[in-house]
């Protein structure tokens, strides 16, 4: 609880709240599979291990001005707290940010984006809400 009497968890019901009523969609963090054979052809790299798909939903996306020089595509997700506890939660790992970390990237829309960076918003310590920059 902090002097407004608002505490994180609050902020964080709320912030999903948001994203749930301004029509979220859903976007795809790709991650490397963990398995690969075990033979020769796998150690030099001429097997594909594949990916795992984890949906995130709800998501905002917003798309950003790209310079003509730049990137052919910059978009903004904005993602809350309990979208990603969720894929925290499967994935077993320690946060949020180990999964933007170890992520290969974000498909929305059939595109393929790299994770450029991503900040956490933080209310009374909590982790309430997520952006992330992805380019093309």
């Amino acid at each position: 609880m902090t002097m407004t009497g608002i505490s994180g968890g609050a902020a964080a019901r709320a912030a999903d709240a948001m994203l749930r009523t301004l029509g979220g969609t859903q976007v795809i963090l790709l991650f490397p599979a963990a398995g690969m054979p075990a033979d020769a052809v796998a150690e030099l790299g001429l097997v594909d291990p594949g990916v795992v798909q984890a949906p995130i939903s709800p998501v905002i996306v917003r798309e950003l001005t790209t310079e003509n020089n730049g990137p052919r595509r910059r978009i903004e997700l904005v993602v809350g707290r309990s979208a990603m506890a969720e894929q925290v939660s499967q994935r077993s790992v320690a946060s949020a940010d180990v999964l933007f970390d170890t992520a290969l990237g974000i498909v929305y829309e059939g595109e393929m984006f790299h994770i450029e960076g991503y900040v956490v918003e933080r209310f009374a310590g909590v982790a309430y809400l997520y952006r992330v920059l992805g380019v093309s």
